[in-house]
């Protein structure tokens, strides 16, 4: 090889490392500090260690220095993360609870690969691929690996069915099984629709779009959109709900960092609701993605917030992915509402259990249920974009109008009713059993919401409770008989039909909702525009 070729090879060699260089800078002292360690335990510890687990150990103990929402994921965990943003995971398409040690599919998924092969609500599965898993003590992880699947590929189920004296087989080809980020939709009156959004995945925004279409095709002039509970999700998708309200060129929400560039998002002209009349209810699980969209109307001042403050969390995570498919979620910069506003609340001591024990401290210091109980700082103040009413930032979304939280009807024997699935296992059985009956003298959601009373289950459920190691308590029984019967009926209105049924049955007291209806009502006093 002559000199002049060797040159420009070497020349080709130095200019590649140079590239990777300029994204990745070369060890420095501690990264090789981290890097020796785990050599010298490598090459000279007395015992054989798990190097996998050690490095994962010690990451996981580097991110918790950070900050409460920067995190390590291993494989799994990147795979269970995923899944809900992504809007789908292969599978066979039901939902299922372990009852009596069995798994019993409560209902199957419309359109989805086990109802086109005749699975029903009510069968009890018995073998998968020929292997008995009933009996076994098998839990919902064992029947997730069993059942989940890459799409195309096959699984048997044997199921018993009511009525039938010989298991069942049952070919399934998995498929692409939607996770729905809405939860309902429907009119709360002849001019008021209502829309449960649970999460922001990729599949939001056309959710949204499809559900608002239908209730316009329903005469819907005004909206009540629930963020309650709404723990977060893709900022691209909050930004993109945001859009559909507000007319074009409006800044919905931007992102800064020490080592990241402002990056700003604007509305475009594609908004499919930019008019009319717009409340959104939050509460202290409101989180990330709801708060963006909610500090966005409120700084537009395009709707009105109802509800309690919100969570907190105005950090933005980017995912650095690791080469054997585990991830760092990194927090990388602060997102900031149109006004500027940093919705982040303070922190201290990285992932601390402080930071996660908030809703705790709100409860012990009556923020809950007194609005006067909420300060802010004066320094954090802004005003909103249009009317230049006051907002603060620091500490979450403060609402125009704030609910208390109304824990009147709960009591220790509620609270263990839900905690040990009391409810719900009673329920099932209940369905098991009426299931045919009930879609008989129910044919359709309307009647049953209408005519069904929950209250005669009463002295079966506490009978089922006490074998269930719930002792039953008179005065706490009556203290919370409304809401047990609620949650009974809502349980019940779910297992035959959908989530957005269920809704509707446990929203019919709902202390927001009730404010978010006035507030429609009030709308143009509480929202009016300048004077000029």
């Amino acid at each position: 090889m002559n000199k002049k070729k060797l040159f420009f090879i070497n020349l080709i060699v130095l200019l590649s490392f140079a590239k990777i260089n300029a994204q990745v800078p070369f060890l420095n002292e501690n990264s090789f500090k981290i890097t020796r360690t785990l050599d010298y335990i490598n090459s000279l510890y007395v015992d054989t260690v798990n190097q996998t687990a050690l490095t994962e150990t010690a990451i996981r103990a580097m991110v918790k220095e950070l900050d409460p929402h920067s995190a390590y994921l291993n494989i799994e965990e990147v795979k269970e993360l995923n899944e809900p943003l992504q809007g789908n995971f292969e599978g066979i398409g039901v939902s299922f609870n372990i009852l009596n040690d069995t798994i019993f599919i409560v209902n199957t998924i419309a359109g989805g690969p086990s109802e086109k092969v005749g699975v029903m609500g009510g069968d009890r599965i018995i073998k998968i691929d020929g292997e008995l898993v009933a009996g076994i003590k098998i839990t919902n992880k064992t029947v997730f690996k069993k059942l989940r699947g890459n799409k195309g590929t096959k699984v048997v189920i044997s199921v018993l069915r009511k009525g039938s004296k010989n298991l069942i087989d049952f070919t399934i080809t998995r498929d692409k099984i939607p996770i729905y980020s809405i939860d309902a939709a429907y009119m709360l009156d002849k001019e008021t629709g209502y829309i449960k959004l649970d999460r922001f995945s990729q599949t939001t925004n056309e959710e949204f779009a499809k559900a608002l279409k239908k209730l316009q095709s329903q005469k819907m002039k005004n909206l009540i959109l629930d963020l309650t509970g709404n723990g977060g999700g893709l900022l691209d998708e909050a930004a993109m709900l945001a859009d559909q309200f507000l007319e074009k060129d409006k800044l919905l929400v931007y992102t800064k960092g020490r080592k990241t560039r402002r990056q700003d998002f604007f509305s475009t002209s594609q908004g499919l609701f930019e008019k009319g009349k717009l409340v959104i209810m939050i509460d202290e699980n409101s989180a990330s993605a709801s708060e963006i969209l909610s500090g966005a109307i409120q700084d537009w001042d395009r709707g009105i917030i109802v509800g309690r403050r919100s969570f907190g969390k105005g950090l933005v995570q980017r995912p650095l992915m690791y080469p054997d498919g585990s991830m760092l979620k990194l927090t990388i910069a602060h997102y900031y509402t149109p006004s500027g506003r940093d919705i982040q609340r303070p922190y201290k001591n990285g992932n601390s259990d402080e930071y996660y024990n908030d809703f705790i401290n709100r409860y012990k210091h009556n923020e809950l249920s007194n609005k006067d109980s909420i300060h802010f700082v004066d320094s954090l103040k802004k005003l909103t974009l249009v009317l230049k009413r006051p907002v603060f930032g620091g500490g979450g979304i403060m609402p125009d109008i704030f609910v208390p939280i109304d824990t009147s009807m709960y009591s220790d024997y509620y609270r263990d009713l839900l905690r040990n699935g009391t409810l719900y296992k009673f329920v099932l059985n209940y369905i098991d059993t009426n299931r045919i009956a009930l879609k008989k003298q129910y044919p359709d959601f309307q009647k049953f919401n209408a005519s069904y009373c929950a209250e005669q289950l009463f002295p079966a459920m506490i009978d089922f409770a006490s074998k269930d190691n719930i002792k039953f308590n008179q005065q706490q029984f009556e203290q919370s008989k409304n809401a047990i019967s609620k949650l009974l009926k809502a349980y019940i209105a779910r297992d035959i039909w959908d989530s957005s049924e269920f809704f509707q049955v446990f929203n019919s007291d709902d202390p927001i909702i009730k404010e978010a209806l006035k507030a429609i009502d009030q709308y143009d006093t509480i929202i009016s525009p300048p004077k000029k």
